[in-house]
Parts: structure tokens; sequence; C-alpha cells
């Protein structure tokens, strides 16, 4: 977890209760929004590392993160610790293009469109060329999640979210899908969808996933 104080609203990755099955938290200290998106986590990698091997200790069976730009780190945290470790949102997009008809392509939605970098999108396995939209310029959503700000309008920032997904379709004829890069555009996923009418692919469907190799589901005996 990043060291914030803004809103952790129903939905976002932050809020236990928006989890069928128990998490247990670790707040990286320094590990501040404005660090971690505007500054490609510099000197955090080894925070990181030590945290994640505090969770393991503490008896986790698999680490995930709160922030999509985390995908820097993938390989490090994977290697560090003997659990499964799932960085970033972004590491779904090569998955979903398979499951498109042909001619049709996942778009990423990110909360920062200037600082997401190729190489965050590389370390992510994100193919060369993917559209990309962003909620920055809006009014809300960018500013107080990366200020971390007290305050939130959620209804702002659903705007500010569905604005931008809009424009991401408008802007790319061949848009298939759409993954959500920021794990707090979760609470906004279902807004999209309405919306755009594209199947939206978040950090909260991801971690379903992961969870569900890590615990499967048991069945009555015939």
């Amino acid at each position: 977890m990043l060291e914030a104080r803004f809103p952790r609203i129903p939905g976002d990755m932050g809020n236990a209760l928006t989890w069928p099955f128990p998490v247990l938290y670790k707040v990286v200290r320094d590990a501040t929004p404005d660090r971690v998106v505007r500054n490609k986590a510099s000197g955090l990698l080894d925070t990181f590392i030590g945290a994640a091997r505090e969770l393991v200790a503490d008896g986790v069976d698999g680490i995930t993160t709160n922030c999509g730009f985390l995908a820097l780190f993938q390989d490090e945290l994977a290697e560090a610790v003997p659990v499964p470790v799932l960085t970033s949102s972004l590491m779904q997009v090569a998955m979903v293009n398979r499951t498109l008809a042909g001619g049709k392509r996942a778009g990423v939605l990110t909360i920062s469109g200037s600082t997401l970098t190729p190489l965050h999108l590389e370390k992510a396995g994100v193919p060369e060329g993917t559209p990309l939209g962003t909620t920055e310029g809006g009014c809300e959503f960018t500013r107080v999640i990366l200020d971390n700000e007290l305050e939130l309008d959620v209804e702002l920032a659903r705007r500010d979210n569905v604005e931008a997904a809009l424009r991401l379709q408008a802007d790319n004829s061949d848009l298939g899908a759409i993954v959500l890069e920021c794990t707090n555009m979760i609470p906004y996923a279902a807004d999209i969808r309405r919306a755009t009418g594209l199947p939206v692919y978040s950090i909260e469907n991801f971690v379903r996933w992961f969870q569900g190799a890590l615990v499967p589901r048991t069945f009555p005996a015939p």
C-alpha cells in the first residue's frame, strides 16, 4: 500500500470491504502517490521488497500492490519472495487482447498519462502501440489522488473517469476493451462499462482471479 490519506471509498483497493476474502495490508512508508506515480518510485525498491518479505513472514499466500505504476518492480518483487506477486492491472492487457475479435484491441486508462512511460508498459508486458487514455486534465480524480488530498467529490471523480474512457473510445475505432491502470478507478468500472459498452478490466477482477488460484473453491462430494 502506498502511504496515502485520500478517501478509500467502497470499491477502492485499500478498503477491505471491497474484497470477499481476507486481506492483510502493509503500508510502505514514504511511498506517496506523487513519488510513485510522478517520480517512478525513485529509491523505493528496497523498501517495497522489505514490506513484501514482512507480509510473507506474517503468513500471506500472495502479494499485490495498490498502484499500477509498480509494474516497474514486478520482476524484483517476484524474485524476492516465495509467494506469487501481482503488481499491476496492466499485466492483463496482453491476455485481454487474446479474448477479442480480430481487429480489436484493449486500451489502457491511466491516472497519469504524462508519467506512464514505455518502461512501465514493457515491465507489465503491454503490447507496443496500445492506446492510452488518461484522467489527467479532469477536474477532480487525478488531482485528489496524486496530490493526496483529504476530500474527494465522488461524482466529479466518476465524471472524470467516464469522460476519459469515452475520449479513449472516440480516438480509437478498434477499441474492444478497456483496462484500468489505476487501482482507485475500481469504483467507476461499472459506469465506464455502461457509457462505452465495452468490457472493463480492473485490478479488482485481476486480484479475484489471482486469489482464486491461491485458494481454489471446494465443492461437496457428489
